[in-house]
């Protein structure tokens, strides 16, 4: 007897930088062996806003687009880069803002900028009663700061790739946010394992951030999407459950946070 079908579901991929190319098409059907059936696509800057729709065009059923502009794109022009992505935001349907964030492991120069990108963004996200999907890199306690003056009933979403302390998982989970896991809960010394062991599947969901940061036993190698299945394995390990009860929690929880 075949145990039932189950969906899992890459709530951040950039699987879109291959758009229009066969290695797009090669992916996709690994997803789809591996019973990857739902992709959530965050631009980063303007520039990649047209691979996003290419590949949601391509995919219309599998692929569901997200907008926003990445800290590490905040840049001198970032107000012309938000009112071009305000724009696109108006002529697509799209399920969250983002990827936003703080990031000061690259550039701690910008983090006026950068906050102030970000609250832009949050006050798009409210208005248009969307998630946001937060990219922080050593960044955690300026960005908690930034979500406490933020918090409201309208504020919630996703903290990507996350990597944090318990203490900040639980202070992340209270600000209204699941908490992505991807590839690093695999990694031998990161820790996220003992945290993800003490954290209520509810506030989980799953994601491969490809190309980057892939799975052991593929570390250091470009990641993608079909991987995903190497991150649930772990976590369902984790959390003593089958990957079939697994996969039905965290799809649930990524469709009621992005409202499909």
């Amino acid at each position: 007897m075949h145990s039932k079908p189950y969906i899992l579901t890459d709530t951040h991929t950039h699987i879109y930088y291959h758009a229009g190319t066969e290695k797009l098409k090669e992916q996709m059907d690994r997803c789809f062996d591996r019973n990857i059936q739902k992709l959530f696509l965050p631009n980063v800057d303007t520039e990649s806003i047209p691979l996003v729709m290419d590949t949601v065009h391509a995919y219309p059923t599998h692929c569901f687009p997200m907008l926003g502009l990445h800290p590490c794109s905040v840049k001198e022009n970032y107000k012309e880069e938000l009112a071009n992505i305000e724009k696109a935001i108006a002529e697509h349907k799209i399920y969250a803002i983002g990827e936003i964030g703080l990031d000061l492991y690259w550039d701690k120069t910008t983090l006026e900028i950068q906050k102030d990108a970000f609250r832009t963004q949050v006050a798009w996200a409210k208005s248009l009663n969307l998630p946001i999907d937060i990219h922080c890199r050593a960044a955690f306690d300026e960005l908690f700061v930034l979500l406490e003056e933020l918090k409201d009933d309208k504020l919630f979403g996703i903290l990507h790739c996350f990597t944090g302390t318990l203490e900040q998982a639980k202070q992340a989970i209270d600000l209204g946010f699941a908490l992505g896991i991807g590839g690093v809960v695999t990694y031998k010394n990161s820790g996220l394992d003992q945290v993800v062991k003490q954290v209520d599947l509810k506030h989980i969901v799953l994601e491969t951030d490809a190309p980057y940061l892939a799975p052991t036993p593929f570390r250091g190698k470009e990641n993608e999407s079909s991987y995903l299945y190497h991150v649930a394995e772990k976590v369902a390990d984790l959390q003593e459950v089958t990957i079939e009860t697994l996969a039905t929690i965290t799809t649930e929880n990524a469709k009621r946070i992005f409202g499909i």
